[in-house]
């Protein structure tokens, strides 16, 4: 977004009045989002739970506080409740790709939009911690790994306290960092590829 080009809560102001605004946010945030479920719950479940996501978006507008100029963190937590209701799916996938090392998921998705993911043992490690986690702290852990949201977004997202986010990823992190053999799980990129957190 540049200096010229309306925030998301300006967006969703005019999208009020104007209902083919909200064309703005949808093309705004879907693919971070898609990219996001896939990694959740696989190519087949994501678009529906990004398209349920804003439509349930859209429904919801009048609602909106536009004090908040960042939507990402209302659609997360839309799709985060969406992402509950597969839970037994997502928890199916990490065990497989700890048993297998063929993550099924972000290949079916990286074959169509990026390139071939490579399963690496600490790719596999993670899934079973991944499956292991309760979804509450799983939740948590994976809008600051994958969604790449700050605390205080998480906290919005979820409906949460911002303590309540510190204490899940603290649990979370510790039980993960111990099932990779020390490396902070929220270092590791879906694909694998270590990155730096400041």
């Amino acid at each position: 977004m540049t200096d010229t080009e309306p925030d998301d809560a300006e967006v969703i102001d005019r999208a009020r009045r104007d209902p083919a605004v909200f064309s703005v946010l949808f093309n705004r945030h879907a693919p971070a989002l898609h990219r996001y479920v896939t990694r959740r719950l696989g190519d087949s479940l994501a678009d529906d739970v990004v398209a349920d996501t804003f439509l349930a978006a859209f429904r919801r507008l009048k609602r909106y506080d536009t004090a908040h100029r960042d939507a990402r963190p209302w659609l997360y937590g839309i799709a985060a409740n969406l992402i509950g209701t597969h839970r037994r799916a997502e928890v199916r996938a990490y065990q497989a790709l700890a048993r297998t090392g063929v993550d099924e998921v972000a290949e079916s998705y990286a074959d169509r939009v990026e390139a071939r993911v490579s399963a690496s043992a600490a790719h596999r490690e993670l899934a079973g911690a991944l499956a292991v986690l309760s979804p509450d702290d799983r939740e948590v852990l994976l809008m600051v790994a994958w969604a790449d949201l700050s605390y205080e977004e998480v906290a919005r997202a979820l409906g949460i306290p911002i303590g309540t986010v510190r204490s899940r990823l603290h649990r979370a992190r510790r039980k993960t960092r111990e099932a990779l053999g020390g490396t902070d799980p929220s270092a590791v990129e879906p694909e694998g590829k270590e990155v730096t957190r400041g």
